[in-house]
């Protein structure tokens, strides 16, 4: 439970509900609070609404900026304890509450969207409400960005899996009742799921559990407040990863009878104007240098976990140099199932070291990604994804038979 609440009102019920997990965003909760508040009124008219601010005991008067942002929507305030942080932790807390009150429809929505709207509330909230189990949304997204997305967990997800939901850990998502006794009794909770981890996690279990899956379309690219996109990394990387790898290991027997992937339902079409994303700046030589690196420090962990048939390929991938680098998507695939199948025999530590190993790999084919698109447009890189997804696809049997 939260460590402390807050209801003004003495809320005890609710149709549905907006959580918002927060740590020191006294910068943004107001206005994010005030379009909720607008896209609940305007949505969902004359159904029991509140919003919900789940935070990490921020210092910086987030609470205080959360009731006074403008709007007539109840509010409730959670707070994790002192020290205990996470968005994991956040919306776990979030969970309880709502089980309390027993919406029909729940949202998630992060706190720094510099461009949220009301319409993405409806459109969060409104297939659930129709009888969709989970919602994740699909944003404008420039070819550059979210490249641990288009390179792991969109691929691997819809491997193994069955469902193509382009961007699964994105942050924010609706969801039905159907899935809080999931949620709050998991087959898997760790260090991970309480901070990173916690939204691949969610979208993992909602696809095991067989719920309708919508993909909601947003119109407009995501904008957070500036950030080092490479300042939590290593510890994103690790997080997400040994989420997916050992939900693997809790769903073994669904993935391996699934045998191809289905398209996912599409919602919010009625948006006519699309908006164009930001543009992003990748530095090639900074991942080749970190490959390069890689190469050099991990090579003897490469040859104990890859192989003989990863393995060379490569040592001719070092030999391309920047110029005519390129990493081909069947050595990704290799890797990363034999990563998978490798981690989960693993002590925590020897974990934590095959990620090390893994992380310049990743780097290494998004350099192959970019070098691949630069001249193309967004929809024909959404095409080459796609034309990867479906290698990962065709070599399922592969991860079966190394699993086991």
């Amino acid at each position: 439970m939260a460590f402390y609440e807050e209801n003004p009102l003495g809320i005890t019920s609710a149709e549905v509900i907006v959580g918002i997990p927060t740590f020191n965003e006294v910068d943004s909760i107001a206005r994010t609070v005030e379009q909720v508040d607008k896209g609940l009124a305007e949505y969902f008219p004359g159904m029991k609404c509140v919003i919900i601010d789940t935070d990490n005991h921020s210092a910086d008067g987030t609470r205080e900026a959360f009731f006074a942002a403008p709007g007539e929507m109840p509010r409730i305030f959670l707070s994790s304890a002192p020290g205990e942080q996470g968005k994991g932790r956040n919306l776990r807390n979030f969970f309880e509450k709502a089980r309390e009150l027993n919406p029909r429809a729940m949202v998630v929505i992060e706190a720094d969207i510099k461009n949220i709207s009301p319409v993405w509330i409806r459109n969060l909230g409104t297939p659930i409400l129709k009888g969709a189990g989970f919602v994740s949304p699909l944003y404008v997204r420039h070819k550059y960005e979210a490249t641990l997305t288009s390179s792991i967990i969109y691929p691997l997800l819809r491997c193994l899996y069955g469902r193509r939901v382009r961007q699964a850990n994105v942050g924010d998502f609706g969801f039905s009742p159907k899935l809080l006794d999931l949620y709050l009794n998991p087959p898997l909770w760790d260090e991970a799921v309480g901070n990173f981890g916690i939204d691949i996690w969610m979208a993992n279990i909602a696809l095991a559990a067989r719920v309708p899956i919508v993909q909601a379309f947003m119109g407009a690219p995501k904008i957070h407040r500036v950030k080092d996109p490479y300042s939590h990394l290593t510890v994103l990387f690790h997080e997400v990863l040994s989420t997916m790898f050992n939900l693997m290991g809790v769903y073994k027997e669904f993935w391996e009878q699934v045998k191809w992937s289905k398209p996912t339902a599409l919602s919010g079409t009625d948006l006519h104007e699309m908006e164009t994303p930001l543009p992003v700046d990748i530095n090639t030589n900074w991942l080749h240098e970190r490959f390069v690196e890689g190469f050099d420090k991990y090579f003897g962990v490469w040859e104990r976990i890859y192989g003989p048939t990863v393995v060379p390929k490569l040592q001719e991938i070092m030999s391309l140099g920047l110029q005519h680098f390129s990493f081909p998507s069947q050595t990704w695939a290799t890797i990363l199932f034999d990563s998978a199948a490798v981690f989960r025999r693993l002590n925590p530590q020897e974990r934590s070291g095959l990620l090390d190993a893994l992380l310049p790999l990743y780097l290494g084919k998004v350099l192959s990604y970019v070098k691949k698109t630069e001249r193309m447009s967004l929809q024909q890189a959404e095409e080459y994804i796609e034309n990867e997804c479906m290698i990962f696809e065709e070599n399922k049997p592969y991860i079966i038979k190394v699993w086991t």
